[in-house]
Parts: C-alpha cells; sequence; structure tokens
C-alpha cells in the first residue's frame, strides 16, 4: 500500500523483526509517551530521550507490522525489551528512525524525487 509508510528490519539473534511505522502508529505513540514524535525523534538525535522512548516506539511499529499482514496477537512492552536486548540499543534505534523518518518525509520532494 502505497503512501506514508516507513518499514525497517531489525536482526535480533536468530530472527528478522519488522517494523511498520504510519501516521496511525506514530499518533499513538505519541499518545502513550505523552510527546510529539518531532520532540521524540530530536529527542533520540540530541540524547534527551532513551530506551523507554525506543521501546515504545519499537513496539508499536511490530505491532502495526504484525496488523499488517492480519497476524493475530498483541506486542508487548515485554517483546519489545527483549528485541532490545537481543539487538542492542544503537541496531534498534537506527531501524526505527529511518522507518519514523521515511513516514515523517513522505510527500516531500526529496521522497517523491525529482520531477519529469
Amino acid at each position: 500500500m502505497p503512501g506514508a509508510r516507513g518499514e525497517a528490519t531489525i536482526q535480533a539473534d536468530e530472527r528478522e523483526v519488522c517494523i511498520l511505522f504510519t501516521n496511525r502508529t506514530l499518533a499513538e505513540a505519541e499518545g502513550e509517551l505523552h510527546q510529539s514524535i518531532i520532540a521524540i525523534a530530536q529527542g533520540l538525535t540530541d540524547g534527551t530521550c532513551g530506551v523507554t522512548e525506543v521501546a515504545v516506539l519499537l513496539r508499536g511499529g511490530m505491532q502495526a507490522a504484525r496488523r499488517d499482514v492480519h497476524e493475530s496477537g498483541r506486542v508487548s512492552l515485554n517483546d519489545a525489551f527483549q528485541v532490545l536486548d537481543e539487538a542492542g540499543f544503537t541496531a534498534v534505534t537506527i531501524g526505527v528512525m529511518e522507518a519514523v523518518s521515511a513516514v515523517l518525509s513522505f510527500g516531500t520532494e526529496e521522497e517523491q524525487g525529482p520531477n519529469p
């Protein structure tokens, strides 16, 4: 499905964990963390946000990926922390932020490429 979507795959031990972000996913994370996604992204860049924010975003991305393939069940915060433990904070943060950035930049000239 085209649109404002950001996807990534995180290698966690012997498995690949798919994450998906949409505007809905980001809004859900904002509600849970009580701050805007722009503030969260800036905080991850400048070091004022940490593991909790990454775990909440990761859980949301994992849950959205499950929804997208019509897989039942809920992803818990413990599931997200397990992925963080297996893959490492930096690898997870890079995957999450690249996928989030794809949603935030959707519709910009850079995202769409040059006009023919």
